[in-house]
């Protein structure tokens, strides 16, 4: 029987939180949330913060802190996945005037402060992006320089966290196997997530799906998700290509038609349509094993 697991993707820093009254904003409510997918059958929570005010994407490292010290001090056994990805937010002026830049919707940090609160936090897994795209609607600009991404690469080197980058598109993967082939991971595990369906990255078909499968390398870890209605879909769709799965509030708000999801009723879902296609879902300890994990705290 193939083997699989699921992370959940807890909260997410898109502007959801008042779009549905489940997404978790406080850390109390986003570890609160974790451990219910871990009890759905979560084996990896991927976390962000939030602003407890706005709502919105937050880098404070004290709320990471609490948030992973809620966790860890939680009876139920998850793996710790923590978001890198803040820090590279780059909204234009406007059409005619792209600078000065607009102060709502950026957020530029350097290498070492947005790996701070990984270095400070030590999860098992931390993410980050693997490119710059145009993400979304108007001005917003997802920002990864490729001597900022190197630099981030070299700081994992340092810690005993594994990388899991995430690529939304086949030049991501491209760049990520550059990477790795100068030894900029060396020591490291390689975890891919494949972004399916995310405006204006890869698109969520088939042919492209494959694609980026066919673009990783036969020992890489790797799993694949999709946003919006296909994130159920894409439960099977990623088992059936050899990829471990991702569902969860970040990508997706909905059980089905009109019904707003939990994180734990999405794991549940998933678990479901696994057990059906004859998929063992793994636990928490047999991931560890699989990618090298190294539980902290």
């Amino acid at each position: 029987m193939p083997s699989v697991f699921i992370t959940c993707a807890v909260t997410g820093g898109g502007n959801t939180v008042h779009k549905s009254p489940h997404v978790p904003v406080t850390p109390e409510q986003i570890a609160d949330s974790a451990i219910e997918a871990a009890k759905a059958g979560a084996a990896v929570v991927h976390c962000h913060v939030r602003d407890l005010e706005t709502g919105a994407q937050s880098r404070d490292r004290d709320l990471y802190k609490e948030l992973t010290d809620r966790i860890r001090s939680a009876s139920t056994d998850v793996i710790i996945n923590l978001t890198g990805g803040t820090g590279a937010d780059l909204t234009l002026g406007g059409v005619e005037h792209p600078l000065p830049l607009s102060e709502d919707g950026t957020d530029m940090a350097g290498a070492t402060e947005r790996m701070a609160h990984i270095v400070e936090c030590m999860p098992e897994i931390a993410t980050i992006d693997m490119g710059t795209m145009n993400f979304g609607e108007g001005d917003y600009i997802m920002t990864n320089s490729t001597s900022q991404l190197d630099e981030i690469a070299r700081q994992f080197q340092a810690i005993d966290v594994q990388p899991e980058l995430e690529c939304f598109d086949t030049g991501h993967l491209w760049y990520a196997k550059s990477q790795e082939e100068r030894g900029l991971y060396d020591g490291k595990t390689m975890n891919a997530q494949l972004c399916m369906g995310v405006p204006w990255g890869a698109p969520d078909d088939m042919n492209t799906l494959m694609a980026m499968v066919n673009n990783v390398p036969s020992h890489w870890n790797y799993s694949a998700f999709s946003i919006g209605r296909r994130q159920l879909e894409y439960v099977a769709a990623a088992a059936l290509v050899g990829a471990n799965i991702r569902v969860g509030l970040e990508d997706n708000l909905y059980l089905s038609k009109g019904v707003l999801a939990t994180n734990a009723a999405l794991v549940e879902r998933a678990t479901v349509i696994l057990e059906a296609m004859n998929f063992n879902v793994m636990g928490p300890d047999e991931v560890r094993d699989q990618l090298n994990l190294t539980k902290h705290g």
